[in-house]
Order: structure tokens, then C-alpha cells, then sequence
């Protein structure tokens, strides 16, 4: 009873801060959904939201923290501005821009905060050193190796494939615009920049919103503090941990994808609609 009390309270420990990341490394996954591929399964699309909100449940005292500070950081005279351009834009997007093949205001806008708060998906990965910390509190092997592993691999399988899934998604959306040939060179680009979002968030400390809220400290830091030979290690290193395993997530859901459709297929021969439900992510 006294290990099973223990597993909870550290398990317990765990549940808001990892909520709170993993609803952040979410967002861009939704958001490739409407930008870029609606999923044809409903489970993923109505999992995705339903994820969402059980992440954000937990989170709520931390995500009115930091909007309260972002509110005080710009000024409310800068955000009611901000709201009314918004609103302004939207009725452009609205009413102008309806022709066919144009790339919408909100599109744009939706894929700017789709790519700033994409490296808050594979940032999970580097949560491993709260494990570490717990480990060294001196917690039972049992608590350990039966509670907080599986926790932890749960909530970095998520986020990651999060990660994966909406790059997946924008190099669906390349290739049915016809710039496929781009797909391998845009996912190198977006591994980058997430190495560098993630050193700018796990060691300088920075997140996704200061990009309008402290434009000013964030470009100081880029240019003076990321050229340092430290920086570069722990970047090409990330870099490379992000690559390695996105291609080897991204072949077993591409694996998983062919087996299910082949499965779905053979069982609905005389059925057209029968794998309409089905996860499509083959290119």
C-alpha cells in the first residue's frame, strides 16, 4: 500500500507541468489538421481535441499565469489593438480574398503560429532530466519501473508524435501542391529550426509567445549567444536526435498505415465507403 501511495504521489507530481507541455506541443498538430490535411479518421481528429482539453484542464492556472503576463508585457492598449486588427484582417480574408488557390490572411497567420509552436512538441523529449531528478530523490525501484517509466514514455510518445504527425501533414500538403520535391528539404529546415527552439527554451528559458511579447531579447539572444561553441554542440546534437527519430516514428506510422489500409481494403471489397474512417498519411 505504501509503494502504491508513493507511485501516486510522484505520479501526481508529474500530471500539471506535463499537461501543460503537452497541451503546447498539441497546438501545432491541430493546427496541421485545418492548415494542411483534415484526417480522415474521426477517432484522430476527435482524440486530438479531446486530448487538447484534458491537457489543458489541468493547465488552466498556469495558462492564465502566462496570459496575464503576456497582457502585462505588451499593455492592453496593445492587445485591444491587436484583437481590432485581427478582427479587421479576418473581414478582409473574408470578403477579398475568396479567390481560389489564394493563400487566405488566417492561413497564413495559423501556419506562422503553427511553425512558432511546433518545437514545443519535441521539447518533451528533453523532460527526461525531471526523471532523473526524481530518481535521485531516492524512490523506490518499484515507483521507478512501474509508474513513473511508463508515465514518462507516454507522455514523450505523445508529444513526439505530435511532432511527426504535423510535419507529416505539411509534406501532404507539398506534395498536393505540387511541391513535393521540397518535402525532404522543408523537414530538414523544420528539424533546425525546432534544435534552436528547443536550446532557446530548455537552457535560455524562452517560450513560443515571446516572439511578440520580447522580440527585442530574443533576436539579442539568436545573434550573440546561440554562435558559441556550446550552442552549436547542443543544437547539432539535437538536431540529430530529432532527425533520427522522426524518420524511424515516421516509417512505423507509414508501416502501421499501409498494414491497416491493406487489412480495411481486403474486408471492403464491395464497399466504397468502408475505409473512409481510416488513417490516412501515405504521400
Amino acid at each position: 500500500m505504501a509503494l502504491i501511495m508513493e507511485a501516486l504521489r510522484a505520479m501526481g507530481h508529474n500530471v500539471r507541468w506535463m499537461s501543460w507541455n503537452l497541451f503546447l506541443g498539441l497546438i501545432p498538430l491541430a493546427l496541421s489538421f485545418v492548415l494542411f490535411r483534415k484526417p480522415r479518421s474521426r477517432w484522430l481528429l476527435w482524440g486530438t481535441g479531446l486530448l487538447l482539453g484534458a491537457t489543458l484542464l489541468p493547465s488552466m492556472r498556469v495558462f492564465f499565469f502566462f496570459l496575464k503576463h503576456i497582457v502585462q508585457d505588451l499593455g492592453k492598449t496593445y492587445v485591444l489593438g491587436a484583437i481590432a486588427i485581427t478582427l479587421a484582417l479576418m473581414a478582409v480574408d473574408i470578403w477579398v480574398l475568396r479567390q481560389r488557390g489564394v493563400r487566405s490572411l488566417r492561413w497564413w497567420g495559423g501556419f506562422l503560429v503553427c511553425i512558432a509552436f511546433l518545437p514545443n512538441a519535441p521539447y518533451v523529449l528533453t523532460d527526461i532530466i525531471h526523471l532523473i531528478r526524481q530518481i535521485q530523490y531516492g524512490l523506490s525501484v518499484w515507483t521507478v519501473t512501474l509508474a513513473l517509466i511508463p508515465q514518462y514514455l507516454a507522455f514523450m510518445l505523445a508529444g513526439f508524435g505530435a511532432y511527426v504527425l504535423s510535419v507529416m501533414n505539411l509534406g501532404y500538403y507539398l506534395k498536393q501542391q505540387g511541391w513535393g520535391k521540397f518535402i525532404l528539404v522543408t523537414e530538414i529546415i523544420i528539424h533546425g529550426l525546432s534544435a534552436i527552439g528547443i536550446y532557446l527554451g530548455r537552457f535560455i528559458r524562452f517560450n513560443s509567445w515571446d516572439i511578440i511579447t520580447n522580440p527585442d531579447a530574443l533576436v539579442t539572444t539568436v545573434m550573440n549567444d546561440l554562435v558559441g561553441k556550446r550552442p552549436v554542440l547542443v543544437m547539432v546534437v539535437t538536431f540529430a536526435v530529432i532527425t533520427s527519430l522522426y524518420w524511424v516514428m515516421k516509417l512505423i506510422i507509414l508501416a502501421l498505415n499501409r498494414r491497416f489500409y491493406s487489412t480495411s481494403e481486403s474486408e471492403s471489397i464491395d464497399n466504397n465507403t468502408a475505409t473512409s474512417g481510416s488513417i490516412d498519411f501515405r504521400f
